[in-house]
């Protein structure tokens, strides 16, 4: 049975069709964290990114797409999400287990820029059963405008056909120094446009509370952002007044009670969730459903 959590959510989605709005209700009624408007989405994109042995080779099990729908699933969490064929790969021995996240740009370790490749479309998360495709845009980019063309010819054709969008809205490149792309105004700013291109769900980086444009400084003097919580709040009101659902990636691999502190931060800050990867997968099994188990506890106040 829906919650009014989860009925309050999906009331901020006014234009969506029935078929979007069933798929953003499977993902937030499922797992652990099912009706309480909090997510945990595990996300195996990094064999593209990073390759297979940077991404797999301390958890030598994890090299198999099975490893992380079965993670997943057996941590009772919001969804997966990954490239085609990781999805192909289990698609029909999990099928309906799991609401699965069809991400469908993709970059690599090698390639000059801040752009990505077209791996998967709409057609193929259909297929598949997907709840949403996932798209990465590089606000800042020389290539940010044909990537928020391709998201958007992308997200209408995905919600003619009932499937949500999930956008990672990452700042780089262009005039963007690397010391800005964590910095306060730029992530609200990032994550603002993720919301105009019309995505359902807003994936982004936890910020820190350094301003880099020069011409937002006047607007944030005597804005508080001396805690990572306050710093959430904020990227939160910059998604329409918390009216989109925004989860905070869980970022390079780092000490797990800084992951725990995190979602702490991200829970106080009215955030919706962590999508986390590497923190996780990277881990021995069973230290990873430990882990799992705590941020879910931590999602729900009970620590």
């Amino acid at each position: 049975m829906t919650t009014k959590a989860v009925q309050k959510i999906l009331a901020n989605y006014e234009s969506d069709n029935p078929g979007v709005k069933a798929n953003l209700h499977r993902i937030l009624m499922q797992g652990r964290l099912g009706g309480t408007g909090k997510l945990v989405i595990l996300p195996v994109d990094q064999g593209f990114e990073h390759g297979p042995a940077r991404s797999f080779a301390v958890n030598a099990p994890a090299y198999d797409p099975h490893y992380h729908y079965q993670l997943a699933i057996d941590a009772g969490l919001s969804a997966y999400a990954a490239p085609l064929g990781m999805i192909e790969a289990g698609a029909d021995k999990f099928a309906g287990q799991i609401p699965t996240i069809l991400k469908v740009n993709s970059s690599n370790s090698w390639a000059s820029g801040a752009n990505q490749a077209l791996t998967g479309g709409v057609e193929d998360a259909l297929r598949l059963g997907c709840a949403a495709i996932g798209f990465t845009i590089y606000p800042g980019s020389e290539d940010c405008f044909e990537m928020m063309e391709e998201i958007r010819e992308m997200r209408a054709e995905a919600a003619a056909v009932g499937i949500a969008t999930v956008i990672w809205s990452y700042p780089r490149g262009g005039n963007l120094p690397k010391t800005g792309e964590l910095a306060l105004d730029v992530g609200a700013y990032a994550a603002h446009m993720a919301a105009l291109l019309g995505a359902h769900i807003i994936k982004v980086k936890l910020p820190n509370n350094h301003v880099e444009q020069g011409d937002a400084k006047k607007a944030y003097e005597g804005f508080d952002a001396s805690t990572q919580a306050k710093r959430v709040a904020h990227v939160v009101q910059a998604c329409f007044a918390g009216r989109r659902i925004v989860v905070f990636s869980g970022g390079a691999a780092k000490g797990i009670e800084a992951v725990f502190q995190d979602a702490r931060d991200i829970r106080d800050g009215g955030g919706n969730g962590s999508i986390i990867g590497r923190n996780t997968f990277q881990r021995p099994r069973a230290e990873a459903l430990a882990m799992l188990d705590r941020l879910v506890r931590i999602y729900k106040g009970r620590e």
